[in-house]
């Protein structure tokens, strides 16, 4: 009998994240700005607002309970354009949220671990008599590059631009600019290797070596600095 209840609860539960996941031809679909062709938004869903300003590309996957919004709260006017833009065969990982207040592009064939958070919003301490959560915050826009993965529970901040093909470390706290084919990590973010035609993937922190056996000669061979002349110490000196 437990086993036939179980069998059933979960048959049950599948058909469920199946029928209320929104998609491009469900009730709720209907609701975003652009939700593409073979897009799924998984259910459990997260908090989902705004969807007049979210585009979500064609055969994205967002994950279960995964939080995307579009200004401060239900019921806004935003304005004509777009605030929040996912690419095309995207994966957004469970947990995770996207909080859009001016504009979040999320380039195509970007995948995220679960609990990222990305916003281009931040709260400001400009006065030190007001209540924090009562001065107006500053917005500044987020890039993510196409084809970049953000590992499990990075934070992009506002204003920051990640080039394409790049890698963000789990856990790492990001903001600022950042080129094409990084790997970012740390808190703060920072490159640790970079990808160029010239040297491949590299570590920006480490110096460049001599390439081959010719330059560790002349590395080996080259002349020592001139210094002060060496002097044997006396009798009494090493006594």
């Amino acid at each position: 009998m437990k086993r036939a209840v179980g069998r059933l609860a979960h048959r049950t539960w599948a058909y469920l994240r199946e029928a209320a996941a929104l998609s491009p031809g469900s009730t709720g679909g209907y609701r975003f700005r652009h939700l593409g062709e073979g897009a799924c938004v998984s259910f459990p869903l997260g908090a989902i607002f705004g969807e007049a300003w979210i585009e979500i590309g064609d055969h994205t996957l967002i994950g279960e309970r995964v939080s995307i919004s579009a200004g401060m709260g239900p019921g806004v006017d935003l304005g004509p354009d777009s605030i929040v833009r996912i690419g095309r065969a995207c994966s957004i990982g469970r947990g995770s949220h996207i909080v859009g207040h001016q504009s979040i592009d999320v380039g195509d064939d970007v995948f995220t671990g679960p609990y990222v958070y990305i916003t281009d919003q931040n709260h400001v301490y400009d006065d030190p008599e007001t209540p924090i959560g009562r001065q107006w915050p500053r917005n500044n826009p987020v890039s993510i590059g196409s084809g970049s993965w953000l590992g499990t529970g990075a934070i992009i901040l506002p204003g920051t631009r990640i080039g394409r093909q790049s890698v963000v470390a789990a856990g790492a706290v990001v903001r600022g600019e950042f080129p094409d084919h990084s790997v970012i990590a740390g808190v703060p973010a920072k490159i640790v290797r970079r990808h160029s035609p010239e040297r491949g993937w590299h570590s920006p922190l480490l110096p460049v070596l001599p390439e081959g056996p010719q330059d560790f000669r002349e590395a080996r061979t080259a002349p020592a600095r001139p210094g002060p002349p060496a002097t044997r110490p006396t009798v009494a000196e090493a006594g």
